[in-house]
């Protein structure tokens, strides 16, 4: 299991810094009950090794204009890895596409779109989404209202699970 390469004291920076990301390293140092600069050189091995892979403030986008936000199940023509290779890239171009992840099932591709209003969503749909190259399908939903948006991991889980194994 991944999780269980990283001691007690990693997996608490990591936990951590998913709630705050913007805490001093004195302040974490405190929180996980380790001195300053060893959990500065555990912070920065963690971003090495890639479990850290950035910091970032959590946006509201409605507060910002961004009215509309858009769940789209893409299907394409080809699934060869050329073909899913050149959409990805062309989701990463899109600035409305926030989030682009491929399923398995019958549909290759959920899209998390945010826009400032329902008719620039419809503008992005029919002249970029449907009109790209190798797209079959495109299926949206429009979001009502979000229950809950949590980001990272459940650590809690990670945990019981490794206590468990121990």
């Amino acid at each position: 299991m991944p999780g269980s390469r990283l001691d007690a004291i990693d997996r608490k920076i990591l936990a951590e810094l998913q709630a705050d990301g913007r805490m001093t390293n004195v302040e974490l140092a405190r929180r996980v009950g380790i001195s300053a600069p060893p959990c500065l050189r555990r912070v920065r091995t963690l971003e090495e090794a890639g479990f850290i892979r950035g910091y970032h403030a959590d946006i509201n986008t409605r507060e910002l204009g961004f009215e509309v936000q858009v769940f789209a199940m893409v299907g394409l023509q080809s699934q060869a890895e050329a073909d899913l290779s050149r959409f990805e890239a062309r989701c990463r171009a899109w600035p409305l596409v926030r989030e682009c992840q491929m399923l398995n099932g019958e549909v290759d591709f959920i899209l998390k779109c945010v826009a400032p209003d329902l008719s620039s969503f419809q503008s992005f749909l029919t002249e970029e989404l449907t009109a790209a190259e190798n797209v079959a399908s495109v299926k949206t939903s429009l979001v009502i209202r979000c229950a809950k948006d949590e980001p990272g991991v459940p650590f809690e889980v990670l945990e019981a699970r490794l206590s468990k194994s121990a």
